[in-house]
Parts: structure tokens; sequence; C-alpha cells
């Protein structure tokens, strides 16, 4: 995984780089240092969020621990799904999906895609918009409105935790400093205290701020950053359905519907038309036989 990988690397190139220029790693290590910085950084955490932004933050590492979710393979089961759906409305009406949205975990055609019926996120942002589509009670641009009110709110909420562990982050290098003021402040309190032992509880205090900075900058904004890009691969799938649906809506057909989805997604992600095109033609010839 990439995040332990990340932060072997940091900790072999700082304190290495620290031994090899001939440093010694004794004086580093300052249990009561870090008590004071984590300490501090837990209390400003639980300070400045409600309880929800906490629950939000713990709940979110489990998360880390996936590889990544939404690849190229996953964005062509739901382009592959997108089109059956679309094809069944074309040949069968609206409500001809309507059984198929009720209860997607009895229907042939969701079954078909486990990967997809299993991410929550993605079914119930699907089936409640197809269900909308079956009321035929809103205009395209209505429901346009709609699906980017759903999404900028759940980019709000995605953000949550991000927004509170970076703040965190950003605050290490300054309780890093606290610290090291209270270990100055206690060398100097041994004023008749020999050069030897007053350099060593000075450096002892300078600690404090390495710490801190690499404790922000090395450990916790890493964190951060890496939720933010999996809120920002969240938000794409959904602006992908989003851009299919309105597509469908606006008269294209099947095939070139999904194709405005394709064209939503980022590059790394993103197969080729001739792909698309392929895994569609498959899509169709195993409906055609169904």
């Amino acid at each position: 995984m990439l995040i332990p990988l990340g932060y072997i690397v940091v900790i072999l190139c700082v304190f290495g780089g620290f031994v090899l220029a001939g440093g010694s790693l004794g004086p580093i290590f300052q249990p009561l240092e870090l008590l004071m910085i984590g300490g501090a950084g837990v209390g400003a955490f639980i300070a400045a969020n409600n309880g929800k932004a906490i629950r939000a933050t713990f709940k979110v590492f489990s998360k880390l621990k996936r590889a990544n979710r939404y690849d190229k393979t996953f964005y062509m089961e739901l382009m592959g799904l997108q089109y059956k759906i679309l094809a069944k409305i074309r040949r069968e009406g609206m409500l001809g999906i309507e059984r198929d949205i009720d209860s997607p975990q009895e229907s042939a055609l969701f079954n078909e895609y486990p990967r997809l019926l299993a991410d929550p996120m993605v079914m119930n942002f699907l089936t409640d918009y197809l269900r909308i589509m079956v009321s035929g009670s809103m205009e395209p641009m209505e429901l346009d409105e709609l699906m980017l009110h759903e999404i900028e709110a759940f980019e709000a909420e995605v953000h949550i935790p991000a927004d509170a562990i970076a703040k965190v982050g950003d605050a290490m290098p300054a309780f890093g400093i606290v610290a090291a003021v209270l270990g100055v402040v206690k060398a100097l309190t041994y004023a008749d205290a020999g050069p030897d032992e007053m350099g060593e509880m000075i450096a002892h205090a300078l600690v404090g701020t390495f710490l801190g900075i690499l404790l922000g900058y090395g450990f916790i904004n890493p964190v951060a950053s890496r939720i933010e890009r999996q809120a920002k691969e969240a938000e794409k799938v959904l602006q992908c359905m989003r851009v299919t649906l309105l597509a469908s809506l606006h008269g294209y057909a099947p095939q070139m519907a999904v194709e405005f989805g394709r064209k939503a997604l980022h590059t790394a992600e993103r197969p080729s038309f001739r792909e698309l095109e392929e895994h569609v033609r498959t899509s169709r010839a195993e409906s055609a036989g169904a």
C-alpha cells in the first residue's frame, strides 16, 4: 500500500541521512516531546470539530486500506450497466426498468455487475434518478440542477475529514515550537548547569520543532491529501452517471449517451473510444441473446 511505503521512505531518508551525516538517534528519541505535540494535536482536533466530523474522520481511515476502487475496469462496468439500462428503456419504455430499480438486489440486470451492486453510493444515485426519470415529472434541466445539488452536498460532506486532518497537520509545526519553547524554559531554569548538560537540554528542546514539522508535513498532511484524492474520485463517478443520464434524457441513443459519460472521466481511467465501443457491442450481443 502506498501510505506505509511513503512513510517508510520519509523515515529512511530523514533519519538515515541524519545518521549518515554523523548524527546520533539517541537525542532525537524524546517521548515526552511526542506526548506534548501529539496530545496538543488531538486536543485541538477535538475542540475544532463536532461529533459528526470526528465520527466521519475516524470512519474514513478504514477506506484508506483499500486499493483504487474506481479504476478503468470499474468504469467499463459502470458504462456497460448504464448502456443496458438505457437500451432496455428504449426497447420497453421507462416502465420496463421499474422492477429493476425497485429491487436491484433481485434484478438480473444489476446482478450482472456485483461490483457495482455492492457500492451503495453508485446504486443510490443511479436508482434514485432512474425513479425520477420513470415518474416523468421533471424536465432535463430541472433534473440536472437536482443532480448538481446532490453532488455538491456529497462533495462538502466527504471533504470534512480531509479538512479536519489537514488543519491538524498544519498546526503540528506550531505545537512543535511550543514544545521547543518549553524545553528551552526548562533548560534556562538550570542556569548553574555545565556547558555539556546545558547543550544537551537545548538539543532536546529543539527536537520538538523537528518532530512537529516532520509529523505535520511528513505524516499527517499526506493522509489528508490521500482522502482528498479519494473524494475527488468518488465525485467523478457521480459526474459520469449524471452526464450519461442527461444525454439519454436529451434524446441521444444509449451508445452515444455512454460516450458522453466516457468523456467526463480522467484520462488515467478513461477507456478509448474503441474499447468502449467493443464493450457496448458485447453488452448489446448479450442483451440480444437474453
